[in-house]
C-alpha cells in the first residue's frame, strides 16, 4: 500500500488544477460561500478584460494607416482593374449613348478607347488618394478601442468561455498534466521522507 500515497497526491494535484481552471469561468454569477463571495475570474473581470483588449487592439494591432497602406499596394489596386474596366465599358458603350445620343454618334470606337484609357489612368492615380482620405476620415469617426471593448463586454459568459477554451484548450490540458505530475512528485517525496 506504500504506492497509494503518490497516487493520491497525483490525483489531488490533477483535481486541484482542474478546479482552478474551472474557477476561471465558474461560478458565472457571484455566490456566497461561508460569508465569502466567490465568482469566476473572467465573469468577474469581464469589463476590465474587455477594456484592456480594446486598448491593445487599438494601440498595438489595428491601425488605419496600415490598412490604407495595404489597400494602396499597387498589386492590390491592379486587382480592381477588371471591375473598373467593366463599369467603364458599360458607361461608355451603353449609358453614354442613352444620356448623350448625339455626342455618341460623333465619337468613334477609337476615340472611345482613348477616353477609356485616359479614365483608367486618372482612376489609377486617384484611387490611392481616395483610399488615404477615406482611411483618415474613418480613423476619426471609428473608435476601435471603444468598439472592441463594447463587443467583448457584451459577450455572454458562455461565449467568453467558449472562445477562451477554443484558444487555450491544449494549455489547459497541459496544466492539468503538470498538476498531476507535481502532485506525483510531492507524493513520492513524502513517501521517501516517511520511509527514512
Amino acid at each position: 500500500m506504500f504506492w497509494l500515497q503518490p497516487v493520491i497526491a497525483a490525483s489531488t494535484g490533477w483535481v486541484t488544477t482542474w478546479i482552478a481552471i474551472k474557477m476561471l469561468f465558474h461560478p458565472r454569477n457571484p455566490v456566497r460561500i461561508l460569508g465569502i463571495t466567490v465568482q469566476g475570474v473572467f465573469p468577474k473581470r469581464q469589463k476590465q478584460v474587455a477594456a484592456k483588449l480594446g486598448n491593445v487592439v487599438a494601440k498595438e494591432l489595428l491601425h488605419f494607416d496600415e490598412i490604407a497602406s495595404m489597400l494602396n499596394n499597387p498589386d492590390r489596386l491592379k486587382q480592381l482593374n477588371p471591375t473598373i474596366e467593366k463599369h467603364l465599358d458599360n458607361f461608355l458603350g451603353v449609358k453614354l449613348k442613352e444620356k448623350l445620343p448625339v455626342m455618341a454618334m460623333f465619337v468613334s470606337e477609337g476615340m472611345m478607347a482613348k477616353i477609356k484609357e485616359g479614365m483608367m489612368e486618372e482612376i489609377a492615380n486617384l484611387l490611392p488618394e481616395i483610399i488615404s482620405q477615406y482611411s483618415d476620415s474613418l480613423s476619426k469617426q471609428i473608435d476601435i478601442e471603444k468598439m472592441v471593448t463594447e463587443k467583448v463586454s457584451s459577450f455572454s459568459t458562455d461565449k467568453l468561455e467558449e472562445i477562451l477554451e477554443s484558444v487555450m484548450k491544449q494549455e489547459f490540458v497541459f496544466l492539468e498534466i503538470v498538476g498531476c505530475l507535481m502532485g506525483l512528485l510531492i507524493g513520492i517525496a513524502q513517501l521517501v521522507i516517511s520511509l527514512i
